[in-house]
């Protein structure tokens, strides 16, 4: 019986300045609204590959909440587990680029509809159907979403399912309380880890990338993706190491490569896929996401995914 995948987590929307600098200390132009969430473009990435996934969150009864579910649907997301909450707004994240490609985010995650997520029939029916569960950081962040996540994951992993978990910390939310507690208890229970450079030393003392991973191997992860950016990824497991190189794309926008990243794998690698295979098209859903504007945009199909496999393979022949 084919897998089906979980996440819970915050569902907004972004809405990106189209000038660079530091921040909104002055008026901007803008660009959106556009489907966002780090766990909804990492589900939409499960759905869009056709395997069986579902989310759960809370939007409001307001455009933005449409938006967002509107494209779930339509790729092929179980959308039971969103309840709508009728008086209240939808979570929004205005994001401006800096010089150097970096960015500055201004959230309203903890005090929008998702913030006050509670365990709805809706969303307990769902625990119950899925075998694995996808977390992330910024879904630890608010204490609904934090509380209903932890329950979630102690209920599935009770039951011989599994758990994968990326990080995924904008700096502005690392001081939440009780946030190091939540990830520090994920992690103890985390069967696929997906950070992203230096997350990786948020859980170890390590000194260096080759401590940390054993450091984290031996408490019993299975498997370690670090996702570099332009420089690629490596998979680490007890059967040794794998890296594999970034497409050459022109960036467009980086937010939410990761997570189409992380969404391909998952979405793959619990369906009968092997490491290798998991691997090359998480990379390519990641390289492809940066191309488009929008978090959301940029998750693949496998067609669409094939494609650019092809087109690169044809550059190192011709090469």
């Amino acid at each position: 019986m084919p897998t089906k995948i979980l996440t819970i987590g915050e569902i907004l929307v972004e809405i990106v300045a189209t000038t660079k600098g530091d921040g909104f200390l002055e008026a901007q132009p803008l660009t959106g609204p556009y489907p966002s969430g780090a766990p909804a473009i990492f589900i939409d990435q499960v759905g869009k590959l056709g395997a069986a996934c579902a989310i759960i969150s809370r939007v409001g009864d307001d455009d933005f909440g449409t938006l967002n579910l509107r494209r779930l649907v339509a790729d092929g997301v179980d959308t039971n587990g969103i309840a709508i909450a009728p008086g209240e707004s939808t979570g929004s994240a205005f994001v401006r680029y800096r010089e150097d490609g970096s960015r500055r985010f201004v959230f309203n995650i903890a005090h929008s509809a998702c913030g006050r997520l509670e365990k709805t029939r809706a969303a307990a029916d769902l625990i119950h159907e899925c075998s694995h569960l996808h977390l992330m950081g910024s879904a630890l962040a608010a204490p609904g979403m934090r509380a209903l996540a932890l329950d979630a994951l102690h209920t599935i992993k009770a039951r011989g399912g599994s758990i994968s978990f990326d990080p995924n910390l904008r700096r502005e939310l690392l001081d939440t309380p009780g946030l190091h507690e939540a990830l520090q208890q994920t992690l103890a229970h985390t069967d696929i880890f997906l950070p992203s450079g230096d997350e990786l030393y948020l859980f170890t003392r390590a000194q260096n990338e080759e401590e940390a991973i054993a450091e984290l191997l031996a408490r019993g992860i299975a498997e370690i993706i670090l996702k570099r950016g332009a420089a690629g990824a490596s998979h680490y497991s007890q059967a040794g190491r794998v890296d594999i190189a970034a497409h050459n794309v022109t960036e467009t926008d980086p937010t939410g490569a990761g997570d189409s990243f992380g969404g391909a794998y998952i979405a793959l690698r619990k369906n009968g896929a092997g490491i290798a295979t998991a691997l090359r098209y998480a990379n390519a859903a990641g390289a492809r996401a940066v191309t488009c504007v929008g978090p959301m945009e940029g998750t693949s199909t496998k067609a669409e995914l094939d494609a650019l496999l092809a087109a690169n393979s044809k550059k190192h022949v011709s090469a």
